[in-house]
């Protein structure tokens, strides 16, 4: 399919193939070797690059996993492009050299691309701009003094300058690719090719090309469908649309619910949370995702669209075992619904790994308590079982009871009815079923007033 973006100023216009990685195309047709290939799985920033939508703040990407139709339309800046034409270096470039912030070399260009858009959208939250970037010889503390360097220093004109307008981004359309620009154009061609790969944010998708080499023709790419991406206020509560991405979606809910978005804090980096899109999340399925349990403690309910028919069920509905989801071939999530409701959700995310790490257990609680007396209770955990599930029998032992430490404790052992975790790399089935019931301990101690978690209590 033919498309046209904006590279490192440049207007390009390219014969792409469907799933052609970014880094590859910049690498061999283009010469850019500076975008590193690490991972190639979207962990380790080497290949970072900065992204740019018409009337949208840039952003960091992952090029390892991400597709060349994914940049119709847009503007996307490398480490050759980050200083000027005339070849003044970055702010950030400079304040790296000044620093010291570079040993030997393999990770650098990837963190200057990453300090070059916060720098560009004004955030100072080094720490979370830097997390999906890893360095091995460095260490981070020159490479953060770097950025706090840069930081109020201008932008320099050639990165404002670079808006991706008037591109012309008519794509040609094969039989076998498609690049719906709305919801219904996409019902009509999924509903025509019920056995296509749908891509979002291709940060799950793109694993899919680099490590199982798998051909997923036919293939949509949605990132055009804006009416997915919209995230409103109705009746019935919050709708989030399926293309919104993960960042986006935690901007909308840190004033209603700042636990989940300070749990989405840690959902993998920077750039994936870019990329990744809350639809995806849910409709991959995995028993490990976190965005679900969250969604099915806040009584959540699922839009599915099918042609020009649609329905909605809950979500924690959506689950009926590992790999397999209530969608009919030709069905796609539209968006999800969250309830208005008094905020006491929070959501408990334990991996090996603070940032950028796959939860071993995500465990989210909502309990309603009226006069002391427990009222009402959603508990949903990821990790400890094939699907996103509720714990039913852990809810139903609360229910009715005091909210006191003598109920938590004799609520515990209905983790075992609920839950039969597998052992596996990340944790023991035992570990996990320790470390669930502990959260509801958790819970129950930051609900009554004692601080409990790590970032909060010194010694």
């Amino acid at each position: 399919m033919k498309i046209t973006f904006l590279l490192n100023g440049e207007t390009v216009r390219v014969e792409a193939e469907p799933t052609r990685t970014l880094l590859d195309w910049l690498r061999e047709d283009r010469g850019l070797t500076g975008t590193k290939e690490g991972c190639n799985e979207g962990d380790c920033g080497a290949c970072t690059v900065m992204v740019r939508e018409p009337g949208a703040d840039p952003r960091a990407f992952n090029a390892c996993i991400l597709f060349l139709p994914q940049l119709h339309g847009k503007a996307v800046r490398t480490v050759e492009g980050l200083s000027s034409p005339e070849g003044v270096l970055h702010p950030v470039q400079d304040a790296m050299i000044a620093h010291h912030g570079s040993q030997c070399g393999f990770c650098t260009p990837g963190f200057v691309m990453s300090m070059a858009t916060a720098h560009a959208n004004g955030r100072t939250d080094f720490d979370d701009q830097l997390a999906g970037n890893l360095c091995r010889c460095t260490g981070y503390a020159p490479i953060i003094r770097a950025a706090e360097a840069a930081a109020d220093l201008p932008v320099p004109k050639w990165i404002v300058d670079d808006v991706p307008e008037g591109l012309c981004p008519d794509a040609g359309e094969e039989a076998e690719v498609a690049l719906p620009t709305s919801s219904d154009e996409l019902a009509t061609w999924y509903e025509a090719n019920p056995e296509a790969t749908l891509v979002a944010g291709a940060t799950d998708v793109g694993l899919w090309v680099t490590k199982q080499l798998r051909d997923l023709s036919p293939v949509a790419f949605l990132g055009k469908c804006d009416d997915l991406k919209a995230i409103e206020h109705t009746s019935d509560g919050l709708r989030i649309g399926a293309m919104a991405t993960i960042a986006t979606f935690r901007e909308a809910i840190s004033g209603s619910h700042p636990s989940l978005a300070e749990m989405l804090r840690r959902f993998a980096s920077e750039q994936v949370r870019a990329a990744a899109t809350l639809g995806g999340n849910i409709a991959n399925g995995s028993p490990i995702g976190d965005a679900p349990p969250a969604l099915i403690a806040l009584d959540a309910t699922l839009h599915l669209r099918k042609g020009n028919t649609r329905r909605v069920l809950p979500l924690q509905d959506f689950f009926l075992d590992y790999g397999k989801q209530d969608r009919a071939p030709g069905e796609f999530v539209e968006a999800v619904t969250i309830p208005d409701q008094p905020d006491r959700l929070r959501c408990y995310k334990l991996s090996k790994r603070f940032d950028q790490d796959i939860s071993a257990v995500c465990g989210c609680f909502s309990v309603t308590v009226s006069d002391g007396i427990v009222a009402g209770a959603k508990i949903a955990f990821g990790g400890m079982a094939g699907i996103p599930k509720r714990a039913a029998m852990v809810e139903a032992a609360l229910v009715g009871q005091p909210w006191t430490e003598d109920t938590i404790a004799a609520a515990l052992p209905a983790f075992a009815e609920d839950f039969k975790p597998l052992s596996d790399m990340r944790a023991s089935a035992d570990y996990r079923l320790a470390t669930a019931q502990n959260m509801l301990r958790r819970y129950f101690a930051e609900d009554t007033g004692t601080p409990a978690t790590v970032l909060e209590v010194a010694p």
